[in-house]
């Protein structure tokens, strides 16, 4: 990225960044409606962020030498992309959908709070209101259960070569 295009973006990206998900929840159910539009729109403002600012990273990491040997060879931008830039880039794009499927997740139990009729937020607060502690920690084994799968998922499937 051009440094005067990243000294632009960056304050706007940090500034929104900073604002905790959670926080958009009535703004997010005033423009969807109750339903699970508002919590695919919270899942997805939170779990944005690491995927974007590791990419980023890892663009910035590139070594400038190696885009000079493709192109002294003739690669075309296309090539360019595709033989260097995606390849260099793997680790950090990896390791920021991982940190984003965590924050997707963390994310999402109390967005399913927000009116809709399933979803483990919604367990959580069904169980709550019927006096069924054992049922809420129940819910809550089962939200680290599947999380725990989820991460262990998400490193077999982004670690295969």
């Amino acid at each position: 990225m051009h440094a005067v295009t990243e000294q632009a973006v960056a304050p706007v990206v940090q500034f929104l960044r900073m604002i905790s998900p959670l926080s958009w929840a009535p703004i997010a159910v005033a423009l969807f409606g109750i339903g699970n539009q508002p919590v695919i729109f919270l899942v997805a403002a939170a779990s944005v962020w690491p995927i974007v600012l590791n990419t980023a990273a890892g663009v910035r990491a590139i070594d400038p030498g190696l885009l000079l040997v493709a192109r002294s060879f003739g690669a075309s931008r296309r090539e360019q992309l595709t033989a260097v830039i995606l390849p260099a880039v793997r680790a950090q794009v990896q390791t920021g959908l991982r940190i984003g499927l965590g924050i997707a997740w963390v994310v999402l139990v109390p967005a399913e709070m927000l009116g809709v009729r399933s979803g483990l937020g919604y367990q959580i607060l069904n169980a709550r209101d019927q006096l069924a502690y054992d049922q809420v920690m129940a819910v809550i084994v089962v939200i680290g259960v599947i999380g725990y799968a989820l991460d262990t998922l998400s490193r077999v499937v982004l670690d295969r070569r």
